[in-house]
């Protein structure tokens, strides 16, 4: 007979999420146990956030070396070697792995149990591990299981090994001769630039017209010119097969220019990432769920319908970010450990980075969101072409947008691609956050020269165009138009 092991609330996943859902549950109630198949070390730390910024910290010292030319300095033989690149990445990617190691082996044994964990129904886990099978009865749950990465079954069976994706990068004792990354989304965009500052020949290849997260017609457009310029890039172009041909990949795709094909040594793929929710065995418990199996929660709570069980972080597939997973681990497991008294959490203003050259961030409310919504704004600009500091370090490219709210002029949200934007959108996702107005973030001081002064001039031509009386509505115009 199957053993069974009673506990008032169950965790499933010891990730970003999982582990601040176990913290926050174990403030109500010492019967809390998590349960994860492995292998442990959070997503970010393994897999996503830090080893993509130490590939990435190495190819801006090698761009810096190519662009130091501008500056009237000439360098001369230098060599990237790749056996050492990604001997660091791997060195210190384990080493942030091992502080969260540190941090999971300091949970109480009796508090974590290996394996993989299926509903029975609404109350009752089958736990499948290394000692065998074990039955969970947990009065509540928390899901955070996280997400993988989306493959074509038929690119994995045709191209096998030669099919990557980013979790694979970061082994690579040696970097590649070529690579073709798919995917134009953050993921792909940076290991893409990266890679290609680093020497490798890569062939980057987006399914639509746009690269990255950028909704603002105005500066996806600017992006698109900027990387069809620096990468070698196909926007629009639809992969019609991939074929393994001994120790190549052949990727074939359609484009507006016509039909290609191009050989390489892997191919990355980078077309998004998917709940880990379609194994759970979810039918079992009369939850809704959405077309790709992810149930329908509430955003401000992480409760999953008017059930006892929360899903938070990566698995609730809505803000796949670290900062979002820990906040909302912290809902659902406060939320499970004091069922059934389930109560709003705070959640922070939005606030996303990409870590290409130049960088794209987007703080607040984005153009889609607030055109979508029919909300009443106005946007205020700055191009970092000739913006003082930016052209002193010869980093001029890009440009910021700032949104303001028409009657409040209250900060609503920022887009931008261009220098320190991983700055620049804290900076205004603080200011949005505590509700200010484009004229109280006029009064905070500006030091020159800096690369904050171009954030002064996009709010100043903010604060000129709510100044300005509302322009009639136009047939076919959006809001902010």
């Amino acid at each position: 007979m199957t053993p069974v092991r009673d506990v008032d609330v169950a965790i499933l996943g010891a990730g970003s999420a999982g582990l601040s859902a176990y913290r926050a549950a174990r403030e109500h109630t010492d019967r809390v146990l998590l349960i994860d198949p492995g292998p442990l070390g959070t997503t970010c730390a393994r897999v996503g956030c830090m080893p993509s910024k130490l590939l990435i910290a190495a190819a801006e010292a090698a761009h810096a070396v190519d662009d130091a030319t501008r500056f009237g300095i000439d360098v001369q033989g230098v060599r990237i070697d790749g056996a050492r690149v990604m001997a660091r990445v791997r060195a210190e990617r384990d080493r942030f792995v091992g502080f969260v190691l540190d941090d999971i082996e300091r949970i109480a044994p009796d508090h974590r149990l290996d394996g993989v964990a299926r509903f029975l129904d609404p109350h009752h886990l089958q736990v499948d591990g290394p000692g065998g099978a074990l039955t969970v009865r947990a009065d509540r749950m928390v899901i955070a299981t996280g997400s993988r990465p989306r493959l074509p079954p038929e690119w994995r069976s045709a191209l096998g090994d030669r099919l990557i994706v980013n979790d694979d990068v970061f082994d690579w004792q040696d970097l590649p001769r070529s690579v073709a990354v798919v995917g134009t989304g953050a993921i792909g965009l940076e290991l893409a630039q990266a890679l290609h500052l680093l020497g490798v020949r890569v062939r980057l290849l987006g399914r639509g017209p746009t690269v990255g997260p950028l909704s603002d017609p105005a500066l996806a457009a600017l992006a698109a010119s900027h990387f069809d310029a620096t990468l070698p890039l196909q926007r629009d172009a639809t992969v019609q097969r991939v074929e393994r041909l001994g120790d190549e990949v052949a990727v074939h795709w359609r484009s507006a220019s016509g039909t290609q094909s191009e050989h390489f040594d892997v191919l990355l793929a980078a077309i998004g990432r998917r709940p880990n929710t379609d194994a759970l065995g979810f039918e079992h418990t009369g939850l809704d769920c959405d077309a790709d199996g992810v149930p329908l929660r509430d955003p401000t709570t992480m409760r999953i319908g008017h059930s006892h069980i929360f899903i938070a972080g990566d698995a609730g597939d809505d803000r796949p970010l670290l900062h979002e997973a820990s906040d909302e681990g912290l809902i659902a497991g406060h939320n499970a450990g004091r069922y059934p008294d389930v109560q709003a959490g705070r959640r922070r203003t939005p606030l996303a980075v990409v870590f290409c050259e130049p960088q794209i961030a987007m703080a607040g409310r984005s153009h889609r969101e607030l055109t979508a919504a029919g909300t009443r704004f106005a946007t205020g600009t700055v191009s970092f072409e000739n913006q003082g500091r930016s052209r002193v370090i010869g980093r001029n490219v890009g440009a910021l947008h700032v949104y303001g709210e028409r009657g409040t002029r209250r900060l609503l949200g920022a887009e931008m691609l261009g220098p320190a934007a991983e700055h620049l959108g804290h900076l205004l996702a603080w200011s949005i956050g505590r509700g200010e107005t484009v004229d109280e973030a006029l009064a905070q001081p500006f030091y020159h020269p800096v690369i904050e002064e171009g954030v002064r001039t996009a709010l100043r031509q903010l604060r000129q165009a709510l100044d300005r009386p509302e322009p009639a509505p136009c047939e076919g115009c959006a809001p902010g138009d």
